[in-house]
């Protein structure tokens, strides 16, 4: 990935990412050529992994590979308009552009067919996006035959993360005062949730 020097997030800030990836493209090179899932997915610190599962019958968890997979992954974008910028007044030398948080995950992809761990998996990963319901739903709700049937036609999904590349491009390179506007521009847009992701980013950088 190319990541202008000015967009490259510090090791923490990567590492924080990860622990709050909710979903990403999984993406690995088979016989059949390049093939991508996208997949629910939460991360493991312990292990350094990225966990999830897809249905058995997938090309891409049937077919092997001995190459690096790869799991890509974005938790902010927006389209950023030249008019938010104070400069546009002063200059006209401002074009759109596209502001995101994006990371590439490679490692070695491992495949489980281990029944438990993928009931330990898909118990674990439907807790955590449970976890925000007011009376959150768990696996041990639905009758354990049907959970069985579901766990069979599944496997798990682990790739072992040996090295991330991560670009967070929200408007770190322009001025004070445009980087106000686009802030101002992105809660008019009822986007608060980026607007507060670059403000932080901000702030995380003046420290």
């Amino acid at each position: 990935m190319y990541i202008p020097r000015h967009f490259q997030p510090s090791d923490k800030a990567a590492q924080e990412f990860l622990s709050q990836i909710e979903s990403g493209h999984l993406v690995s090179n088979t016989e059949k050529g390049l093939i991508s899932t996208l997949l629910p997915l939460i991360y493991d610190k312990e292990t350094n992994s990225l966990l999830g599962h897809a249905a058995k019958l997938n090309d891409q968890v049937s077919l092997p590979t001995n190459q690096e997979a790869l799991v890509i992954s974005m938790l902010n974008e927006t389209y950023i308009s030249p008019n938010w910028y104070a400069s546009k007044e002063e200059h006209h030398k401002v074009v759109p552009t596209w502001d995101y948080m994006l990371v590439h995950a490679y490692g070695q992809l491992v495949i489980h067919n281990d029944p438990d761990w993928i009931l330990n998996q898909v118990t674990r990963l439907t807790n955590h996006f449970e976890a925000s319901q007011s009376k959150p739903w768990n696996v041990d709700q639905a009758p354990t035959d049907y959970v069985d049937g579901q766990i069979r036609a599944i496997v798990g999904i682990e790739l072992k993360i040996n090295r991330i590349e991560a670009s967070f491009k929200m408007s770190q390179n322009k001025s004070k005062a445009d980087l106000d506007g686009v802030i101002a521009g992105l809660q008019k847009a009822d986007k608060v949730s980026i607007s507060e992701a670059i403000d932080a980013l901000r702030q995380e950088e003046r420290k």
